[in-house]
């Protein structure tokens, strides 16, 4: 299955108005458990940080966190890129629409980035599985954050995070790289890189994945016929 063709009937969509978008967005956050984790993490940092903090949103799509952290701690700046030009041309009309001004949207390659001590934080969620060369963009990643900065990351895990629930067996997902990690390959990745690791964790539970196949395997499924 393919997620980007699914994502592009949502963009056509959403892109029509600004108050799609903001519907669009509050649907995301109901229906995908990991938004309420990175939220909640998101807000523990921002809240201990400093308040004018620079945030590199690492793989933005739609925009959701870059729009959720400009909502709630004003006096931030974020600089949301993605690979992909539609997205970051769709964010920058509808920010600068909705009047959200420390925004700035680019497009980049997380493998070819040269930011060094720039960022306070780094978001990225769900993006490392779809690069071939982590390495070079966790790498990136340290390189780009400033002394004592933080990076978020999520990602799919071993455990059935693609829909893998066995060893060898392809996930569902065509557009990944690799099917997830586990908290041992992750965290062995991250010190290569240069970070030390304050907390790592697998995060949806039994129930979760039981939600994840119900709220957004099956449909994006559907969608794909």
């Amino acid at each position: 299955m393919q997620y980007e063709p699914v994502k592009k009937i949502f963009g056509n969509i959403i892109r029509k108005h600004p108050s799609l978008r903001k519907i669009f967005y509050k649907i995301l956050g109901t229906f995908f458990l990991r938004e309420w984790y990175v939220k909640r993490e998101l807000c523990k940092l921002l809240k201990t940080t400093k308040e004018n903090a620079i945030i590199y949103d690492a793989g933005c799509g739609f925009g959701q966190y870059s729009y959720f952290i400009a909502k709630n701690f004003p006096n931030a700046s974020i600089y949301s890129i993605d690979i992909k030009n539609d997205y970051i041309e769709d964010c920058k009309a509808f920010f600068n629409r909705i009047g959200l001004k420390q925004c700035r949207f680019e497009i980049e390659d997380l493998t070819k980035i040269q930011h060094q001590d720039k960022f306070d934080i780094v978001l990225s969620i769900d993006v490392v599985e779809h690069i071939t060369d982590d390495t070079i963009a966790l790498q990136n990643f340290f390189r780009a954050l400033k002394p004592n900065g933080f990076l978020l990351l999520t990602t799919p895990s071993n455990f059935g995070g693609s829909n893998a629930d066995k060893r060898n067996k392809k996930g569902f997902i065509d557009e990944h790289a690799r099917n997830g990690y586990s908290v041992q390959e992750l965290e062995t990745k991250l010190k290569s890189a240069g970070f030390s690791i304050d907390s790592i964790q697998y995060t949806y539970g039994f129930w979760g994945k039981i939600a994840w196949k119900l709220s957004i395997k099956i449909p994006m499924l559907l969608m794909n016929r």
